[in-house]
């Protein structure tokens, strides 16, 4: 796809120590979606927390893509104390991202939040977690092999159950699909405001819509942006997001 370069989509990125040096980064497949799936330009936003200057960052971008990442949202962000032993967190995203997402929601940012994406969603507007669903009475174990390739990492996992009459199920025309699966936190309690808009077949929340939002604002708890192209699912969520993306950018260009 030819890429617009007036088209501008904001991507959070991590916060990292590599080798004793600080890094922001960002998985070059969500970058990849971007292209190739919106034909815009990718703007990695990095996690200044608190002095992210949110408001001039809105006003400049067209989409806002909340990625997934190895580190979790910290517990604290939803009054559940301290993580568990051997837990990646990433304060410095946690303190950019919440905010950010709660902001472009008001300002009517078309937003896509994948896996820690929406993570970070739920507990904006105030949900909670499981920080390892896999060890819920009940639940199936959503991780991934890190040792496996990627092909088998991100292939199809399990079903899940589309909610009738919702966003994903009128646009695909069935009510079940399969996803990938790889994520150790999980929703918990839904925030206010949002709907489920699939679910596993253990209860696991795997989507949801902001139901009063201005503009598409969507979370999925697997990774849609792994062979964007190739599956319904995916293609799907990323169709409708550029068709946002693109009409916000054209509604922006009109009133300059």
């Amino acid at each position: 796809m030819t890429m617009d370069p007036a088209l501008l989509v904001g991507i959070p990125a991590d916060f990292r120590y590599l080798a004793g040096t600080p890094f922001h980064i960002v998985n070059e497949k969500y970058v990849t979606a971007i292209t190739g799936a919106l034909g815009a330009v990718p703007v990695l936003i990095p996690a200044l927390a608190e002095a992210l200057p949110i408001e001039a960052l809105l006003a400049r971008i067209d989409g806002l893509l909340l990625p997934g990442s190895p580190s979790n949202v910290d517990p604290a962000r939803y009054g559940n104390g301290a993580s568990s032993d051997g837990t990646l967190k990433d304060q410095r995203r946690d303190a950019s991202t919440l905010p950010l997402i709660r902001a472009a929601l008001a300002a009517g940012v078309p937003l896509l939040a994948i896996c820690r994406g929406v993570q970070e969603l739920n507990v904006a507007l105030g949900g909670t977690l499981h920080e390892r669903v896999h060890e819920e009475e009940g639940r199936r174990d959503h991780r991934a092999p890190l040792d496996a390739p990627l092909d088998v990492r991100y292939g199809p996992s399990h079903r899940v159950q589309l909610a009738p009459g919702g966003m994903l199920a009128t646009a695909l025309g069935t009510e079940h699909a399969t996803v990938n699966s790889v994520h150790w936190q999980a929703i918990d309690r839904l925030a206010p405001g949002l709907e489920v808009e699939a679910t596993a077949e253990d209860g696991t929340v795997e989507a949801v819509r902001v139901a009063q939002a201005s503009n598409f604002a969507v979370g999925v708890q697997w990774h849609p942006e792994y062979r964007f192209a190739e599956d319904a699912v995916s293609r799907a969520l990323f169709d409708g997001f550029a068709q946002a993306v693109r009409a916000r950018a054209a509604k922006l260009r009109h009133a300059a």
